[in-house]
């Protein structure tokens, strides 16, 4: 059973690109993998300056206490 409001309907953006997907996976497999290996090149090759501090918040607090150490 065809419904020819579909044959007439574009579709929407999303639609034509998982219609172009589906029909180029060659493409799309390796589209997918040049991303995924400039990401792991790019991981080697950004210099790492500093591993940040996740610890909690500490505050030294100076107070006067009669016959203590400072």
């Amino acid at each position: 059973m065809s419904n020819s409001s579909d044959e007439n309907n574009p579709g929407g953006l999303i639609d034509r690109i998982i219609t172009a997907s589906a029909k180029n996976r060659f493409i799309v497999i390796l589209v997918s993998l040049l991303i995924a290996s400039a990401g792991v090149w790019s991981m080697y090759r950004v210099p790492l300056d500093a591993i940040p501090d996740v610890s909690d918040t500490q505050v030294i607090v100076f107070a006067k206490w009669p016959g203590q150490p400072p």
